[in-house]
């Protein structure tokens, strides 16, 4: 082989290799994490008890992220610490904490992940799709979002509010049907902030 394609072989294996390090090296087309500010979040439960009176619930723990893409698709990803539950009353605190309801002893946390939607819907609004898991099992569920100042959120925090609803009975919480309403309605405060980078 001449010299001159010795040297010009040399020069492509060169190139190729300095532009695998840099794929190898480079972040994933500027994707990007908000943290949820676990002070500045919480998750709401109400359910109707004897079809005239409500108990309601907040969890006040809840850790996760954001994460976007370049797309523009965003997926949200929230773990809710299930003893973090306060309630009006002791007793009905204790009755969402047994095996019966929550089970927190062996069911620590619910987890939600979204299906990615589009950046802008966190903004104007719209449907947020996801899979639920509690007690072990893992649900479709779908959150109406309301409007937020989110259309900004590559500039500083986010806060997103969501409502829905459940079925508890889907999840094994079947008990006292003849007094617990199986509906339960839902709603999330979630605070997000750049993540530490």
């Amino acid at each position: 082989m001449p010299d001159w394609m010795r040297s010009g072989r040399r020069e492509a294996i060169v190139t190729a290799c300095l532009l695998a390090g840099l794929a190898l090296t480079t972040p994933a087309a500027r994707s990007a994490d908000y943290r949820i500010a676990a002070d500045h979040s919480h998750a709401d439960f109400t359910v109707r008890l004897l079809w005239l009176h409500t108990i309601n619930g907040r969890f006040t723990q809840i850790a996760g992220q954001l994460r976007t893409d370049p797309r523009g698709l965003a997926t949200v990803d929230a773990r809710i610490a299930v003893n973090s539950v306060v309630t009006d009353s002791a007793r009905f605190r204790r009755w969402m904490l047994a095996p019966e309801f929550f089970d927190a002893t062996h069911y620590r946390t619910i987890h939600f992940v979204s299906a990615p939607v589009a950046l802008s819907v966190l903004s104007s609004g719209g449907t947020l799709d996801g899979q639920l898991s509690m007690r072990g099992v893992t649900r479709p569920i779908r959150f109406e979002l309301m409007p937020s100042a989110c259309g900004a959120i590559a500039a500083g925090g986010c806060v997103i509010e969501a409502h829905g609803t459940l079925a508890r009975g889907e999840f094994g919480m079947n008990s006292h049907r003849t007094v617990l309403s199986d509906q339960v309605q839902l709603g999330l405060r979630i605070t997000f902030n750049p993540a530490a980078g």
